[in-house]
């Protein structure tokens, strides 16, 4: 019998719900058991940071790793286990992308600790207390990982062999790259394991993947502000989806349910800034009639009708994205 692999987990500035993803594979879990011995997980098992610093270079072969960096101990935690790893392998849109804790970028450290432990209204802390990084209580130290001042993806701190995108990937994305790294059939380094076309090559709405001639967007809507033809693109309906500017693999899955795609597969290989490359599209065809094109005030209001334009267009990415902050 051929010698099990050595896998690792490790969850960093994330939900959980990659962890959960895996869970998800429900008793094809026992699959994943029968090919790799899990040698560290501590979301599920009590592995401690000490056993990782035991292992030999290169003794973990695949870790998945998901969340964003956020703080000094998930950077000092991605360096080692890269160290440690044969594989790594950026797990989940947060790892890829920074995900939805990089949109922490739009503020800075000091507003977000201003929020949470001064100005929220359930907060009691009339001394203003604010995380130390080292603090002495009864004569010991104890110290706290340090808060960096932007939320950085996997990539931006060390190197990354592999990419698994999705919020959080799909129980098929996960089956197709466990099989891959069992069966030793993963693409070159630096590979994304998705699809390399866009989301709506998978949409299958009409006119979803149909070119027209000219498409228009009158109004703006909320998903909640209209009942949505299940049938038709929701693009053509008014309905911000982003499925023109996001990779497929993830099955359009949000599509099929009549809820748009948020971008959470990430860029095309190709894209240079998935949300500039989305308004860019957007704008080419917001306001455009059978006879002409809105006046400037008709167009500004039409624009005044997408609501958070960086977190809709940079929901997932913005750690990636071309001005990758607030500056």
């Amino acid at each position: 019998m051929a010698e099990k692999l050595k896998l690792g987990i490790y969850w960093a500035a994330g939900c959980g719900g990659c962890d959960v993803a895996i869970v998800d594979l429900c008793e094809d879990v026992l699959k994943v058991v029968e090919i790799a011995d899990i040698v560290f997980w501590p979301c599920a098992t009590d592995f401690k940071y000490k056993d990782v610093k035991g292992y030999e270079d290169g003794f973990i072969d695949v870790c998945l790793f998901n969340g964003a960096i956020r703080n000094s101990e998930q950077e000092e935690l991605a360096h080692l286990l890269r160290a440690k790893s044969k594989t790594l392998i950026a797990f989940g849109t947060c790892a890829c992308f920074g995900g939805i804790p990089g949109l922490a970028n739009l503020t800075s450290k000091d507003e977000i600790f201003e929020t949470v432990y001064q100005d929220t209204p359930s907060t009691c802390n009339p001394d203003f207390v604010r995380p130390k990084e080292k603090t002495t209580v009864n004569g010991c130290e104890l110290s706290l990982p340090a808060f960096y001042e932007e939320v950085f993806s996997l990539d931006e701190k060390v190197e990354v062999d592999y990419y698994l995108p999705a919020c959080p990937p799909t129980v098929d994305l996960v089956k197709t790259a466990i099989t891959a790294i069992a069966e030793g059939t993963l693409p070159p380094k630096g590979s994304c394991l998705g699809g390399e076309k866009t989301l709506c090559d998978e949409c299958r709405k009409e006119t979803g993947r149909e070119k027209k001639e000219r498409r228009s967007v009158r109004r703006i809507y909320r998903p909640h502000e209209i009942k949505a033809d299940p049938t038709k693109c929701l693009l053509d309906q008014g309905i911000i989806c982003l499925g023109p500017a996001t990779r497929s693999g993830c099955g359009a899955k949000c599509i099929k349910a009549n809820m748009p795609c948020r971008g959470c597969m990430g860029p095309t290989r190709t894209a240079v800034d998935q949300g500039a490359g989305y308004a860019s599209m957007l704008t080419s065809i917001l306001g455009l009639d059978e006879e002409r094109f809105l006046s400037c005030e008709d167009t500004r209001s039409l624009i005044g009708q997408i609501k958070d334009p960086v977190g809709t267009f940079y929901r997932f990415t913005l750690p990636k994205s071309l001005m990758k902050r607030r500056r």
